[in-house]
Parts: structure tokens; C-alpha cells; sequence
């Protein structure tokens, strides 16, 4: 267990080690801080937005793996991400909401399906061609936002028999003209859609 601010700062030091730019130095401090603040104030979030990521820092999962259990919200927002592992899902087992926005990802790991409690997850603005299926396997997912990915196709099937399903975003999306016509039919959620 972390007791102080001193010995969090110290093992994210170790962890993070290595010859860093200036630019890259001062992106470790900041996730250092904001990852000292959650163990400290025994927070439910954790908020990596904008820190120059480009993958969960593997050190993280250590630093957090006493507090993991409680986090319940992660924003991982405007970082340079190109996939996100499946230990990540298989460590913040009890959380709720995801924001991936603004990040390069082209898919998720198999186990984001397992996820027994995620209600929200943002994955607008990175560059998914396929929509990721696994998601229709999490049975308390209500809203999904895949704004601005590149999906031609949307498994309409699986998404209908979603059963806390009420919100999805495919708005700047470049969807085939079937799943065009498809999708003005009645759903039981709604879905958002960038008009022609």
C-alpha cells in the first residue's frame, strides 16, 4: 500500500525511468501527478487526457493495483494511443465509463467484452474502420459514440439485441448506403446519424 505522496512519486519515478526529452519529461510528471492524486485521495476516476500517451504506461497497472477495484471512470482523451491492451480491461474490472476519444485506435482487445459493468464508452475521433463487435457482448453498455471513425458497416443484428443499449453515435462515419436505409428503421435506441 502507497502510504504517502513521496513513496507514490518515487515507484512512478522508477517505473517511468528512462532517457525522456524535456517535452517528454514534464508528460511523465503530469501523469505521475494526476495518477498520485487518485491513489492519495482514494479517487473512483482517473483522468489521462492530453498527456502525450501513446499506450497505457505499463508501470500504471502496478502503481494502481491497489486502488484498481475503486476506479470506476478513465479518461483517456486527445492522447496519440494506437491499441490499448487487454490487461487494461482485465485491471479496471469495475468501470463504469471509457473516453478513448482523439486517439488513433483501430480496435479494441477481445477482452472489452468481458467488461460486466461499462455503461459508456467514447471512441469518436480515432481511426476504427470495423466496428468493434466485442462491444455488443457487454450486456450494461447504454451508450456508445463512434463519431468520426471510418465504419462502412454497422452489425445491426447484434446492436438490435443490446439490452441497455439507448444511444449510439455514427455521426462521419462513411456508411454504405444499406446500412443507410437500414437504420431509419424503428431501433430501440436511438441513433445518431449524419444527415446527407
Amino acid at each position: 500500500m502507497l502510504a504517502t505522496s513521496d513513496s507514490c512519486q518515487f515507484l512512478l519515478h522508477m517505473l517511468f525511468r528512462r532517457s525522456y526529452s524535456r517535452k517528454m519529461a514534464e508528460a511523465v510528471a503530469n501523469v505521475a501527478r494526476r495518477i498520485n492524486a487518485t491513489v492519495e485521495e482514494g479517487k473512483d476516476s482517473l483522468d489521462l487526457s492530453s498527456c502525450q500517451l501513446i499506450s497505457f504506461p505499463e508501470g500504471v497497472f502496478k502503481v494502481l493495483r491497489t486502488v484498481s477495484e475503486n476506479i470506476r471512470i478513465i479518461t483517456l482523451a486527445g492522447n496519440q494511443m494506437k491499441a490499448i491492451s487487454s490487461k487494461f480491461f482485465s485491471t479496471f474490472t469495475q468501470l463504469r465509463e471509457l473516453d478513448l476519444q482523439g486517439n488513433i485506435l483501430t480496435k479494441l482487445p477481445d477482452q472489452v467484452g468481458e467488461m460486466e459493468h461499462m455503461t459508456s464508452i467514447n471512441l469518436a475521433n480515432n481511426s476504427f474502420s470495423i466496428f468493434p463487435e466485442k462491444l455488443t457482448e457487454i450486456a450494461t453498455l447504454e451508450r456508445i459514440d463512434l463519431e468520426g471513425n471510418n465504419i462502412t458497416e454497422l452489425p445491426l443484428e447484434r446492436l438490435s439485441t443490446m439490452p441497455a443499449l439507448k444511444w449510439l453515435n455514427v455521426k462521419s462515419n462513411p456508411l454504405n448506403s444499406s446500412n443507410h436505409s437500414v437504420l431509419h428503421s424503428p431501433y430501440k435506441f436511438d441513433i445518431l446519424l449524419t444527415t446527407d
